[in-house]
């Protein structure tokens, strides 16, 4: 470091005031290392403090996720610490107008990533210390499970430590608001203000923010309640005329919270027996078995495949850590081996079954999908007479949609049961999944052959993705810019009919870094970096409702590979 660099001083000394306030060793002996390499003149470690240090981690409508350091610029007890003073300020303020109850109460749950539990009690002290009326689950539960209590205890707010399916380098703190919110993630303006807030706690003194033990401790009753609600609405939407069979199912909780409370809404929706992954089963942070703790992942069900061929099983269920998404395979019987259903296949059939349910109980209702997710799911909406909602992505955006009966994210989200979780909730879609899979096998059919079905009644639709990985979120988002200035006329043959761009005001309720490209063939592109991961994720869509079901795959499979060729084309050139 050159100290006659104004800068790089300046850098120095935020180090050394972090150093001095984080209560926590082990980050305050990783900024210290860093300092002393560079000041030593490593430039690597000169590098990465300035990633570290030099800005804060946003809070935005996905809370907070990073990877687990010192810094501002990542998750740590200070960050967590402030981010929970900044919580508390904006619940008080609500309370001073009577938007919620006086003093504000708040929910805190955590899963079992590395430092989870110590970021819960930092937010149940700090919020306490507020003035907050805090319950704290004692033990990791799954975000689903946050999300109940924040409606069945009738919170002001909840906070779930969490970074989901990211890597196991990370964590997060997602918020979720009560009263007029009804138990969902927080969406603007909320983000903001709470945002304006953090950055005025955070010019305080770390040893300044008051923090109290005197909080409750939740008890065995919420979990408990979640479950009896949870299989309740599975079991509402069984079919009484159907004579079950078993049905061999592996469950893989991939290292997560979900085994536990799944087997208990499992066994309590009258679907009991399945076959859990041993390796996998108990809450492990380090995530020993996988590269990537995500359903979506190609490799991260192989011990689940491996298991299922050896106990003859027809299904595979993933959640994914924090139990908030479900993957799903299933045995195809021409190819002899499983298939990974997309989540947009899920959300289809998924669909397809809330809409029966409704017309069978001779109610209306709103099914929706996040708009980068397939649009098969407004062909169901208006086979049935239901209404149909396109949002932006994420979950907090379908919640809030009047008379929502079922919402997805082709994310692996789904919102089955909106009524009793305001959230996606991977163990309650696992168990509607499983019960479709039984009522298939009892006629005979198999959930390949219900996809088929529905290619026949609501026209075949098929989506590909391709994602791109870059080393840092900000790289991702700057190819998307690039795709802003260099609109492609075509993909291949296909000529674009309307470029529309979310961020442009008026086009959705609020803007999103999201690019979409109508074809001139009804297919479309669309283009949106994470908004929790260094990714850039294209999405593409074809559809068929010509021919037989033979016919309409072939057409929709010549569809995306014609233009996943040329979007990969395209984004090479973006990114030269």
């Amino acid at each position: 470091m050159n100290a006659a660099d104004p800068g790089i001083d300046a850098l120095g000394r935020a180090v050394r005031a972090w150093i001095e306030a984080d209560p926590d060793p082990e980050t305050r002996a990783e900024a210290a290392d860093l300092l002393a390499a560079a000041e030593a003149g490593d430039p690597e470690a000169e590098a990465r403090l300035h990633d570290a240090f030099d800005s804060r981690l946003a809070f935005g409508t996905a809370g907070l996720r990073a990877r687990l350091g010192a810094g501002p610029h990542r998750m740590n007890r200070v960050v967590v610490a402030q981010s929970s003073s900044g919580l508390a300020a904006y619940l008080l303020e609500r309370a001073a107008r009577g938007e919620t109850a006086d003093p504000p109460t708040a929910v805190v749950g955590y899963d079992a990533r590395a430092m989870s539990d110590v970021f819960a009690r930092d937010t149940a002290e700090v919020l306490a210390g507020a003035g907050v009326r805090v319950t704290l689950f004692p033990a990791p539960v799954p975000t689903p499970v946050t999300a109940f209590a924040v409606r069945h205890l009738g919170a002001s707010a909840g906070v779930m430590i969490t970074a989901s399916h990211n890597p196991p380098s990370d964590n997060g703190y997602k918020v979720y608001l009560g009263d007029a919110d009804g138990g969902s993630q927080i969406v603007p303006p909320s983000d903001r203000e709470i945002a304006e807030r953090i950055e005025t706690a955070a010019q305080r003194p770390l040893a300044e923010l008051p923090r109290s033990v005197d909080y409750r401790l939740a008890g065995p009753e919420i979990e408990r309640a979640y479950v009896e609600r949870t299989a309740a609405a599975v079991r509402a939407g069984c079919r009484a005329d159907t004579d079950q069979p078993a049905i061999e199912v592996v469950y893989t909780a991939l290292h997560g919270v979900g085994a536990g409370p799944a087997r208990r809404v499992l066994e309590a929706a009258g679907l009991p027996g399945v076959i859990a992954v041993p390796e996998q089963e108990q809450p492990d942070g380090a995530f020993p078995t996988l590269a990537y703790p995500n359903p979506e992942e190609p490799s991260a069900l192989d011990l689940a495949y491996r298991l299922a061929e050896e106990r003859g099983a027809q299904l595979v269920i993933a959640n994914d850590p924090d139990a908030d998404r479900l993957g799903v395979a299933a045995l195809h019987p021409e190819e002899r081996a499983f298939r990974l259903l997309s989540g947009n296949e899920i959300g289809l059939l998924l669909g397809w079954r809330a809409a029966e349910r409704a017309r069978a109980a001779g109610r209306g209702g709103t099914l929706a999908n996040t708009v980068v997710s397939s649009p098969a799911l407004g062909a169901v909406a208006r086979r049935y007479g239901l209404e149909h909602v396109e949002t932006l992505s994420g979950s907090k955006w379908l919640a809030r949609i009047p008379g929502l009966i079922f919402g997805f994210e082709e994310a692996l989200g789904y919102l089955v049961h909106p009524g009793v979780v305001g959230d996606k909730d991977g163990i309650a879609a696992a168990a509607e999944m499983l019960a479709l899979a039984r009522e298939c096998r009892a006629e005979g059919r198999t959930l390949w052959d219900l996809l088929d079905e529905a290619s026949l009644a609501f026209g075949r639709f098929a989506s590909r993705q391709i994602v791109l990985r870059y080393p840092r979120t900000e790289e991702a988002r700057a190819v998307s810019e690039r795709a802003r200035s260099h609109a492609p006329a075509a993909f291949g043959r296909r000529g674009v009919a309307r470029v529309r761009d979310f961020r442009v005001p008026g086009l959705a309720a609020v803007t999103a870094n999201v690019l979409a490209y109508d074809l001139d063939d009804g297919s479309r592109v669309m283009i949106r970096p994470s908004g929790t991961e260094p990714k850039l994720k294209i999405y593409i869509d074809a559809c068929s409702d010509t021919g037989s079901i033979v016919d309409r795959r072939a057409e929709t499979d010549r569809a995306l590979d014609g233009i996943e060729a040329a979007a990969r084309e395209y984004l090479e050139e973006l990114g030269s």
